[in-house]
């Protein structure tokens, strides 16, 4: 293994190894949070039914529940299960939240990984031809479209598109996986999830795409560009083989910061289109003051944004030799 391989693994493990004090403070921060609710747990766990419930049942409940007990003592129970593997069960669904997480979170990674594959494709594709044709018609509408973009939430984006695309057109179903009572087959799913993945591709999209365009030019202004020119190499070949490589450098590290904001998106997107992952578990399981559910929701996100910022880094180590790994 050669010196620079043994520096990004030992980056790789420096920031594995800072990422279990981080989860640590986010699990304590997020049991915190849920003691100062506002929410009564036992009303989420009982719902309606709570009105048809004596005062003995609600108290034998709460014991069963380990409400009675203390948030530290509730906490270290949740940490020793952890630790063997168990992560609890849900009050709010009334299962086991590893059950709770296998069955959503799939979804919820299908539609964030082809939502990030169309913003990155769309981003490259608009982004190389806005720079490669500066000050025309296309980098004037790219330009303006992505800054109008930028300050739209993706929820607005998904109303839009659900009254457009789904009510008026008719193009895409409204929401759910599956139409009602179908079986969860490619057809169906892909029918389903056409639209929540463009429109979280499009609210991931302004950020790239204005990256590329100016990374890209700044590119194209360097002098192995120049000198590629003056060998009388045809444009397409100076743009695509010479100033895109190294415009793709910073736009690696870029897609790793973006993270957060695709989780979030992700969530809202989610909810508006009805999509089963985990985005109505985390709302569900915060209303219920679901305590094991909603640690754990909140430790796989943050355990996303950890890495993916860990592989945009090492990435970009491994493209850029001139890239640090010091830190």
């Amino acid at each position: 293994m050669s010196s620079r391989a043994r520096d990004i693994a030992a980056l790789a493990l420096r920031r594995l190894v800072f990422s279990i004090p981080v989860l640590c403070a986010v699990a304590v921060g997020v049991f915190l949070l849920g003691a100062a609710s506002p929410f009564d747990p036992i009303h989420q766990y009982y719902g309606v039914q709570i009105f048809n419930a004596s005062a003995s049942e609600i108290a034998q409940a709460r014991e069963a529940l380990g409400l009675n007990d203390s948030l530290v003592v509730q906490f270290g129970r949740w940490a020793g299960g952890l630790l063997s593997g168990d992560l609890g069960v849900s009050r709010s669904f009334r299962q086991p939240v590893a059950e709770v997480v296998s069955e959503r979170l799939p979804w919820t990674l299908l539609l964030v990984i082809v939502g990030l594959v169309l913003a990155v494709l769309i981003a490259l594709v608009l982004g190389v031809l806005a720079a490669w044709r500066q000050g025309g018609w296309l980098d004037r509408c790219v330009t303006a479209l992505g800054h109008a973009l930028e300050g739209i939430p993706p929820f607005v984006l998904a109303l839009v598109a659900i009254a457009v695309f789904s009510l008026s057109l008719g193009w895409f179903p409204v929401a759910g996986l599956t139409d009602a009572g179908a079986e969860a087959t490619f057809g169906q799913v892909t029918s389903h999830l056409a639209l929540p993945a463009l429109v979280l591709a499009v609210s991931q999209t302004p950020w790239l795409v204005l990256h590329v365009r100016q990374s890209l030019l700044t590119s194209l202004a360097e002098d192995h560009v120049t000198g590629a020119r003056a060998r009388g190499l045809a444009e397409h070949v100076v743009v695509l083989r010479h100033a895109l490589p190294t415009a793709l450098l910073p736009f690696v590290t870029l897609i790793g910061a973006r993270v957060p904001e695709l989780v979030t998106g992700a969530v809202l997107v989610e909810e508006v289109f009805s999509w089963p992952g985990v985005a109505s578990a985390v709302v569900r399981a915060a209303l219920a003051v679901d305590f094991p559910l909603l640690v754990v929701l909140s430790l796989l996100a943050t355990a996303a944004v950890l890495i993916g910022s860990l592989l945009a880094d090492v990435a970009a180590a491994v493209l850029d030799p001139r890239v640090g790994v010091d830190g």
